[in-house]
């Protein structure tokens, strides 16, 4: 088994280097609980590279505008067509924010205005690894009064052949795990773990 990689997905619009720890964070939770063999250092690809083709996993992130070239959109669109699993997290946690907006705009354009729709709490993304029976943990940044105010309790998802393609967060986990994984232990619970169930499915579905 090759071991896994996490892909960070660079796109021409709005800024897509964020939250710069959390890759680093997460892939040292998939050692620390699981058995998948693991190469410890972020890859940054291209949306418009065809080595997009090679990641079983991508990470897309930031703040604001999302807007792809034709290139971009048709490779994000093989790409989840063909198999692949792109975590997208608004780091805004505000649906009403440029990337949120914007995001949502341009999945409508790539995949159908009703392709992106909420997932229940009851869907195998939170019984995969660990049990989150109540769905998606909330993040401290939705509780602090930034964004929009809202604790938003369900993600969306675009479905391709009854598996989760996109998965979509407005509640800023990129945030939430960006920290240095060594201070985990001052954690009554370790807040990464959705981050194992996330990329436990992406491999295994």
């Amino acid at each position: 088994m090759k071991p896994f990689f996490f892909t960070r997905i660079q796109y021409t619009s709005g800024d897509w280097d964020t939250d710069q720890r959390m890759p680093v964070n997460l892939l040292h939770s998939l050692v620390e609980y699981t058995t998948i063999p693991v190469d410890q250092k972020e890859k940054v690809v291209q949306l418009s590279s065809n080595e997009i083709f090679r990641s079983p996993f991508c990470y897309l992130s930031g703040h604001k505008l999302v807007e792809f070239s034709a290139q971009e959109r048709d490779h994000f669109r093989r790409y989840v067509q063909n198999g692949g699993f792109i975590f997208v997290d608004d780091c805004n946690h505000d649906i009403d924010g440029l990337f949120a907006k914007s995001f949502e705009q341009e999945m409508a354009r790539t995949f159908g205005p009703k392709a992106l729709q909420k997932i229940p709490n009851s869907h195998p993304l939170y019984t995969c690894f660990f049990r989150f029976e109540e769905g998606p943990p909330t993040t401290s940044f939705e509780l602090n009064g930034w964004g929009d105010d809202l604790v938003h309790d369900y993600l969306k998802a675009i479905t391709v052949n009854g598996r989760i393609g996109v998965l979509y967060s407005n509640k800023d986990y990129g945030c939430e795990w960006d920290y240095d994984f060594r201070n985990k232990r001052f954690l009554a619970e370790d807040n990464t773990k959705f981050g194992v169930n996330i990329v436990t499915y992406a491999l295994t579905t």
